[in-house]
């Protein structure tokens, strides 16, 4: 989903930045390694873009993993408003939301199935099948690689679609609808799914609405990709929250919601055995003195569990917070700017020594060194020049 044009309040970053450019240039390719001086494999990396500009589809660049450069960005393969993208646990196939209102003639968007060139990193497109819903915005691939569950803001619709060995996408297996409202009338006049996180055993999906103000719960079995609504079927927010996206700590007891309208995170006990959730903290996500108008994006807990990260849009930076190794509540570290405008996503590489932030009004992907003390970020002057990019992700190593 994207915030109207003239909301966006310009970023107090504090923070100077250089920034060395990258221009994308479809078939260009990759500098080789001996030109970072490392001696580890390069990281790939995919960009999911908005294609309403300049962009054409899904980007890929490799990152020095000694250094931080990266390589000049090419397009991987043409798609329309690719804006969020997804693994298979195999790492031959990648699943991208078409965020669109129509596909094929119905009012709903698509999910697109990509075979990954193993040698090149290319895409290439496998099918297409229809979200059941308008506007998708997040999709995750279950641990098992044979379902694909899809937000859809638009409608306020979850669906889960089959994944064949092929890596193909069958007919949507089953999709529940959302019902609810919140105080903001311009952004809640009704459901918005926005976010999607299964949980440690995959048995049980819960799902973000920003419209609704409320985190849905449901069963989910990933062989016939059924969703079930849990008892009660959702717990609400803080009215006028805006969940957006969700994910849970390395334990599994614990989940996150970063909530896109009052910028905040809700801590929420999560009981496995029953789907149940209880909110325990909710912590800002901005500085005391922030006078400005800013609008949360994504969040990520680092791989070791020590930290959790959010995104601000409008004050244009992450936030930082220590995670209680005993309760797991939050305390804030602090924050850095994203050296670019409107960060509308991020990632942490599987090592966890870098995070990529995503600044969709500056076309920029921006390198960040993780410091694995404090847990804070810190630019390394490397900059991926995207057209209008809104989803990064980090391609783990092959074993």
């Amino acid at each position: 989903m994207r915030v109207p044009p003239g909301r966006v309040a310009l970023a107090v970053t504090g923070l100077c930045v250089t920034l060395v450019a990258c221009t994308p240039e479809e078939g260009a390719m990759p500098r080789p390694p001996e030109e970072h001086g490392a001696s580890e494999a390069l990281l790939s990396f995919y960009v999911g873009t908005y294609t309403d500009g300049e962009s054409r589809g899904i980007y890929r660049f490799t990152l020095d993993p000694v250094s931080g450069a990266a390589s000049d960005p090419v397009l991987a393969v043409a798609a329309e408003n690719p804006s969020f993208l997804a693994l298979h646990p195999n790492g031959r196939f990648l699943y991208a939301v078409g965020e669109r209102g129509d596909f094929q003639g119905e009012k709903t968007g698509a999910v697109s199935a990509f075979a990954i060139d193993p040698d090149s990193g290319d895409l290439r497109l496998l099918n297409q099948r229809p979200s059941l819903g308008a506007g998708p915005c997040h999709l995750v691939v279950d641990g098992s690689g044979r379902s694909v569950l899809v937000a859809n803001y638009g409608s306020g619709t979850v669906a889960a679609l089959p994944v064949g060995d092929d890596g193909r996408l069958g007919e949507p297996a089953s999709v529940q609808a959302h019902t609810g409202t919140g105080p903001n009338e311009r952004r809640q006049e009704g459901p918005h799914a926005h976010g999607i996180a299964l949980d440690a055993e995959e048995r049980r999906a819960v799902v973000a609405d920003l419209g609704a103000d409320r985190l849905f719960v449901y069963g989910f079995e990933a062989a016939t990709g059924a969703l079930t609504p849990s008892d009660p079927p959702a717990v609400a927010l803080v009215p006028g929250a805006g969940p957006r996206h969700v994910a849970f700590d390395l334990r599994g007891e614990l989940l996150y919601s970063i909530n896109e309208l009052d910028s905040t995170v809700t801590v929420l006990r999560y009981d496995a055995a029953t789907g149940g959730l209880e909110s325990v903290q909710a912590i800002s996500t901005l500085p005391d003195d922030f006078e400005g108008e800013s609008w949360t994006a994504e969040l990520e807990v680092s791989p070791d569990g020590r930290f959790l990260y959010g995104s601000n849009r409008g004050h244009d930076s992450l936030a930082v917070f220590a995670v209680d190794p005993t309760s797991g509540r939050l305390s804030a570290v602090g924050h850095v700017a994203t050296g670019g405008r409107w960060p509308r996503h991020f990632s942490i590489d599987p090592s966890g020594r870098w995070l990529l932030a995503a600044n969709q009004h500056s076309e920029s992907v921006v390198v960040f060194r993780l410091d694995p003390e404090s847990g804070m970020p810190s630019p390394v002057g490397e900059t991926v020049t995207v057209p209008t990019p809104v989803c990064v992700l980090p391609v783990p190593p092959a074993p």
